[in-house]
């Protein structure tokens, strides 16, 4: 198993099949990526993926996540999901849901049980604003369409003060037609995405706003949730909030990231990065690498910034965008 120095199990691995997305939403795209920004990645192949996603494996991971960008416009993403439904994990997907309809099969075939997506909107209009494509009508019919075929769908929906914070009881009435588990998470400061903490709508204030028109019970969280679960009554669906902002859950993080250029983080908000895929091809044993890079993992929220986000000078945090770490 996998430890870090404040004793905290880690079996869990994001790994991010791309920094490419079809979308443009704005709290995960830099606003000025230069030309030609997505030419010259140096990605992980296929086999290489398998490889250091197996070393993982060895190591205590029990839980895989693929990610992007959006990890579905990788020409090769069929392959790398068929390869590591081999390992004795629960294998899961974030993705848009724009191309959710010619993956079905893979998925089932894949094993895959939980796909997450990501929607910030039921308004169309909104959520074209948020993501800079029309796409709305797509992504809702491939989340009925993972409903039919009996996937659990649970919605990412970032929320941004004075964007989309109202429509939270909107998306509360949803969960009770559908079986849907909307997951509301709160605006986190990356480069190039003009996070400011004026726009950070918190755990409390959500909670504050979906109280004026539903009444709710607090649903068992398991220690290493990042989210805080609720339900109403006659629902069939649940929602719950990611609050990094203003309740982090670091005491019981159990997740780490590798990046589409093969880069480790122990932590979203880690400024520094071991080089797994250059050790890779050098012939080097990559677990050593592995497993300093998580025991030098720091308490919380890579040791930049506290729990006091009112006062967060973003400027000052070191770090990539959310789209070139992975979601």
């Amino acid at each position: 198993m996998l430890k870090d120095t404040f004793n905290r199990d880690h079996h869990y691995l994001r790994i991010s099949l791309t920094d490419k997305c079809n979308l443009r939403c704005s709290y995960c795209n830099p606003v000025d990526l230069p030309k030609g920004y997505f030419a010259h990645s140096n990605k992980m192949s296929v086999d290489e993926i398998d490889t250091i996603a197996g070393t993982f494996v060895q190591l205590g991971i029990k839980k895989i996540r693929l990610t992007g960008g959006e990890p579905l416009v990788r020409k090769d993403a069929k392959e790398i999901i068929r390869r590591l439904s081999k390992y004795p994990v629960e294998l899961a997907i974030t993705t848009n849901g724009v191309f959710v309809h010619e993956f079905i099969e893979v998925f089932q075939q894949a094993g895959l049980q939980s796909v997450n997506v990501s929607l910030d909107s039921l308004k169309k209009d909104t959520n074209t604003l948020i993501t800079g494509r029309d796409e709305f009508d797509r992504v809702i019919q491939n989340i009925g369409l993972l409903l039919k075929n009996n996937f659990r769908v649970k919605i990412n929906t970032v929320v941004i003060k004075g964007v989309n914070e109202h429509e939270l009881p909107h998306f509360v009435e949803w969960t009770k037609h559908e079986p849907v588990h909307v997951r509301f998470i709160e605006f986190m400061p990356f480069t190039g995405n003009q996070w400011s903490r004026e726009k950070v709508f918190s755990h409390d204030e959500m909670l504050q706003l979906i109280a004026k028109q539903y009444a709710f019970i607090n649903l068992p969280n398991k220690k290493h949730d990042t989210d805080k679960k609720y339900a109403v009554a006659g629902h069939q669906g649940t929602f719950a909030i990611i609050s990094t902002m203003s309740r982090p859950f670091c005491s019981g993080c159990n997740r780490l990231r590798l990046t589409t250029d093969g880069k480790m983080k122990n932590c979203l908000f880690s400024k520094s990065e071991v080089d797994i895929l250059s050790a890779l091809r050098s012939g080097s044993d990559i677990v050593p690498l592995i497993k300093q890079c998580v025991w030098s993992k720091d308490e919380m929220l890579g040791g930049q910034f506290s729990t006091a986000y009112e006062k967060l000078d973003s400027s000052k945090i070191n770090n990539r965008s959310m789209i070139n770490i992975g979601g």
